[in-house]
Formats: C-alpha cells, sequence, structure tokens
C-alpha cells in the first residue's frame, strides 16, 4: 500500500454550514476529523445529476443529523453558520488582493494535477512497451528517424511568387519585382520584430506519426470550500442550536459511551447504534428514543425485539428523567450533559435493551 498523507491539522471550533435547515460539512479535514475524534459519521449526499451511473458511491458533502451536529456545538468542536448570510457578507466583499491570492492558488493546484495526470500517462506508456517487449529509447529513435525524413519547404512563398507556380512546380523561372517585394516584407517584419515586445508564435513543424501531450493542457480545480476560510463567529454561544427531537437524550447519551450511530429508518427505530466505527463493527442496538412519561404499546416492543433480534441486534428505548434534571437544575448545578456515570441513581438518562427469545 501507498503511504498515508499527512493528516492536516483540523482547528476548532469549525464552522457547520445549515442550508435550508440541513447541517453540511464540506471539507474533507474536517469529515475525517469528525469521525476519528467525535465518533460522528454522517451521510454522503454529493452526487453527479447528469451520470447517474457513478451515483453508486456518494462523495461530498457530508450531512449530519441535527442530533450531530448539536452534540458537536455543544462540546465547542463546532459552531453553526447560516451559509447564505456568511457567503453574501465575506464573500461578496473580497478585496482585490484576496481575490488574485485565490487565483493563483487555483493556478498552483491546477498546475499540480497536470503534473500527476502527465506522470501517470507516462508511467502507462512505459508499462504499455514493457509488455510489448519494446524500449522507450528506441522508440524515441525511430520518432527522430520519422520527423527528420519528412521534407519540408525552405521558402514556401517563393513557389507562390510567380503566377505559373502552381502549374510550374520546382521551375527555377521567378519574377523579380516578386522576389523584391518578398525581400522587402521580410525586411520589413525584421525591422518591427526588433521592437516588438511579444515574440512571434514559431510556425507549426512536423515531429512525428506520434503526437506528444501537451504540457500547455491545464487542469482547472473547483475549491469544495470557500476560500478565505469562514471566520469564527464573535460570540459562538448566541448562535441558534439544531432543533432536536425528543429522542435526543438518548442519543448524546449512548455519545457519550462513545458508540457511533447511523439513521435507523430500515429497522423501524431511531438510531442504529455501533460500539467502534461502523467499517469494522457490526451495529449492537436498535435504539428509539422517548419522553419520560410517553406511553407505548407492548405490541411496539415485541415487534421491535423481535426485528432487532432477528438482526443480530438487541432493541433499545431509552429517555431522559425530567425530574432528575430540575433537582439538579434546583440544587444550582448544571446537568453534565456528557455523564457516563454508570451509577442509577442520579443519572438523566435511562435506557433498557430488550431481546427476543421464543414464544
Amino acid at each position: 500500500m501507498a503511504p498515508s498523507a499527512a493528516q492536516t491539522t483540523v482547528t476548532e471550533p469549525f464552522p457547520i454550514s445549515r442550508v435550508a435547515d440541513r447541517y453540511l460539512l464540506f471539507s474533507i479535514d474536517i469529515i475525517s476529523h469528525c469521525r476519528r475524534n467525535h465518533n460522528i459519521c454522517g451521510m454522503l449526499i454529493g452526487t453527479i445529476p447528469n451520470l447517474s451511473q457513478q451515483n453508486v458511491f456518494l462523495g461530498i458533502p457530508l450531512e449530519l443529523m441535527p442530533e450531530e451536529a448539536r452534540v458537536l456545538v455543544e462540546r465547542g468542536a463546532a459552531y453553526m453558520v447560516d451559509d447564505e448570510d456568511v457567503h453574501r457578507k465575506t464573500f461578496l466583499d473580497m478585496s482585490r488582493e484576496d481575490r488574485l491570492k485565490w487565483l493563483e492558488e487555483m493556478d498552483r493546484r491546477g498546475e499540480e494535477v497536470t503534473r500527476g495526470t502527465e506522470d501517470l500517462k507516462e508511467m502507462r506508456k512505459d508499462k504499455a512497451l514493457k509488455e510489448k517487449g519494446l524500449r522507450r529509447e528506441v522508440l524515441e529513435k525511430k520518432e527522430e528517424s520519422v520527423a527528420g525524413e519528412v521534407t519540408v519547404p525552405a521558402d514556401p512563398v517563393e513557389d507562390s511568387a510567380s503566377g505559373l507556380g502552381f502549374i510550374m512546380k520546382g521551375s527555377s523561372f521567378t519574377d523579380s519585382s516578386s522576389v523584391a517585394s518578398t525581400a522587402a516584407s521580410h525586411a520589413s517584419t525584421a525591422d518591427t520584430s526588433l521592437f516588438d515586445s511579444t515574440p512571434a508564435s514559431p510556425a507549426p513543424s512536423v515531429v512525428g506519426s506520434i503526437a506528444r501531450p501537451s504540457l500547455g493542457q491545464r487542469h482547472f480545480v473547483t475549491p469544495t470550500t470557500s476560500y478565505p476560510p469562514i471566520p469564527n463567529p464573535l460570540d459562538a454561544s448566541s448562535a441558534q442550536l439544531p432543533t432536536v427531537p425528543k429522542s435526543y437524550p438518548l442519543f448524546r447519551y449512548l455519545h457519550s459511551l462513545g458508540y457511533y450511530h447511523m439513521p435507523g429508518l430500515r429497522f423501524g427505530c431511531h438510531y442504529n447504534s455501533y460500539p467502534g466505527d461502523p467499517l469494522r463493527y457490526h451495529s449492537h442496538f436498535a435504539a428509539t428514543g422517548m419522553g419520560w412519561d410517553d406511553e407505548f404499546e407492548l405490541l411496539d416492543i415485541v415487534g421491535g425485539g423481535r426485528l432487532a433480534t432477528g438482526t443480530k441486534k438487541a432493541y433499545m428505548i431509552g429517555g431522559e428523567d425530567v425530574d432528575v434534571v430540575k433537582k439538579k437544575q434546583l440544587a444550582s448545578e448544571e446537568p453534565d450533559l456528557f455523564s457516563d456515570d454508570t451509577k442509577e441513581e442520579g443519572r438523566e438518562v435511562r435506557a433498557f435493551s430488550i431481546e427476543w427469545a421464543a414464544i
């Protein structure tokens, strides 16, 4: 395997873009940072509308559940920004120096991509030659010999100088007046070229039957993140927190224990909870969050338990004890939202798992 690239340091808090009440991350570095350090997976939703056959694997941006965005903001790892307002205020007022700096950066990235593409082409060419038992030096010598055998007229102007040039091709008869005018035109061109600041473009020449890749073909890079970066808000605490459902306390509690989460709609629950990265582990719980005083049907518990057990999970229900939270607030103690205390007494959130045994 090729050595992994050096990880880019992500400065916290980082911005979460709110677009039409959806919470998105556009930076690959931030996405990997969230997954590695904050147990946040999200869902990739980037697609190519005109190339539906390429939509098997989606790309950036990454959409976060409201619960995931809320956890990151409450932990101080991120802050919310209104994407439209920030771009109107920040990027429409860019100075000329910032714009030039941005264009230079895009040109530099494009040149890097171009060099990488050309190197890849050369490697593929060498590999193809080796498979055919040929050597690159021999092929290049053949190309040079073919290019040397191609005859180019010494002075194409002289052929058309005479009125009969197109009939008497190669004839030595030329009009003296046309020769004089041609010489005068060459002299005038030489005089003007002495003071011309821009050199004339060379005439195209025949180099052989095989066309070589042009280094002038540039790749244009479309950045996935805004430049310059979105500035940190002056007062991050004043930003509006994402609106979350009543299942959020259970999500927050499991997240504090190190669980990863994915949407659980296809398993009839709110979240699929994983003890580690979903790329390594099977989900352990099909979790459903409820209010502490919510009523539920017994058949819902039976159905959830059977479905979860049939898919090698345990069905979990849980909620936040409002009385415990109120008691802590009255005692002037802020509730520890991310406490992993395992004591039954004084815990804000309690969860119960159900497995289906048999009839």
